[in-house]
């Protein structure tokens, strides 16, 4: 059986999105943040 996937809720969102900006404050490359949140780069450009 396959793990359904659900959708994250804002919160889960919100706080993705302060930690990318953290990280990339830090140094980190894009490719770095979106490896480290598990995100692809289609979901970034939406």
């Amino acid at each position: 059986m396959s793990k359904k996937r659900g959708r994250h809720s804002a919160e889960q969102i919100i706080k993705k999105l302060r930690n990318a900006d953290a990280m990339l404050a830090a140094g980190k490359s894009v490719g770095e943040v979106l490896q480290a949140l598990e995100v692809s780069e289609a979901t970034l450009s939406r």
